[in-house]
């Protein structure tokens, strides 16, 4: 069966070349530039995760 649910979601976009993404399995946020994509990170160098419910 097909998961219909998307992985990946778009939470925040600032003009055409920046967002941050959520990975709906993980809740590892990501930074996107056009073409780059870096986890997002807080400010004490962890990655930023959202909780997720599964």
């Amino acid at each position: 069966m097909v998961n219909k649910e998307k992985r990946f979601e778009t939470i925040y976009t600032q003009g055409t070349s920046w967002s941050i993404v959520i990975d709906n399995e993980t809740g590892v946020n990501y930074l996107v530039h056009d073409t780059s994509i870096t986890p997002l990170l807080n400010k004490d160098g962890s990655i930023v995760i959202t909780d997720v419910n599964k």
